[in-house]
């Protein structure tokens, strides 16, 4: 299969976030994002990043299996309540 990489405007993919995160899980299609011109971010589709990311540490396999096993269970949380959790406890560490 050939990889299709996009490069475009930070502002742009943020008007468009929803078209371009679809693209990259269905058709595995890579998104460079500029700021300014210069490439700042990229999206990609999960399976690649975990791919990436058992290149540069091969003992996180094993933690992403895990992960996987939890949410199967039912062991995952929302993501909201999960982001006030943090910014509770960011909040009482600055205290």
């Amino acid at each position: 299969m050939r990889r299709v990489i996009h490069r475009l405007p930070i502002t742009r993919a943020r008007i468009n976030l929803g078209q371009v995160v679809r693209r990259a899980h269905l058709y595995r299609e890579l998104f460079i994002l500029e700021k300014d011109g210069i490439p700042v971010a990229g999206i990609l589709n999960l399976e690649d990043l975990e791919d990436y990311l058992e290149l540069q540490d091969p003992s996180l396999k094993g933690q992403i299996r895990q992960s996987q096993r939890e949410y199967r269970r039912g062991k995952s949380r929302d993501a909201g309540k999960f982001l006030a959790e943090l910014r509770r406890a960011r909040a009482r560490a600055k205290k």
